[in-house]
């Protein structure tokens, strides 16, 4: 009993640790010590898209959208249309957890992923 009251517990965790949001983005670096470091996030340009991507999937898919825990979605456009992605985002799929990204939001992700070909 007491192990699988852990391995629940561990379990849970995890997804909650892997899934979970950043809110770190919207704050202010500590300190600037002249030294210029870049990290670009996949297509960093694209706007606020890519930013909720970071925030709430690149745990999971990658930074680069290279796959990871979850599979890998640089080429999401060729195998989805938009429709299925929103489907897949509100819906969850294999170990992904439903509604992790909602409304507006959701709709520009999956269109953002769905230009990915």
């Amino acid at each position: 009993m007491k192990k699988k009251l852990l391995a629940l517990l561990m379990g849970t965790s995890l997804v909650l640790a892997a899934c979970g949001g950043d809110d770190s983005a919207d704050k202010e670096p500590a300190e600037d010590n002249g030294s210029e470091t870049t990290t670009e996030t996949a297509d960093a340009g694209d706007g606020n898209e890519a930013k909720i991507y970071e925030n709430k999937c690149a745990s999971c898919h990658g930074m680069n959208l290279e796959g990871g825990v979850g599979p890998k979605l640089a080429d999401a456009g060729s195998r989805l249309a938009k429709e299925d992605i929103e489907k897949i985002i509100a819906e969850g799929k294999g170990a992904m957890p439903p509604g992790l990204i909602e409304g507006e939001e959701a709709s520009a992700v999956a269109e953002w992923l769905a230009a990915k070909k």
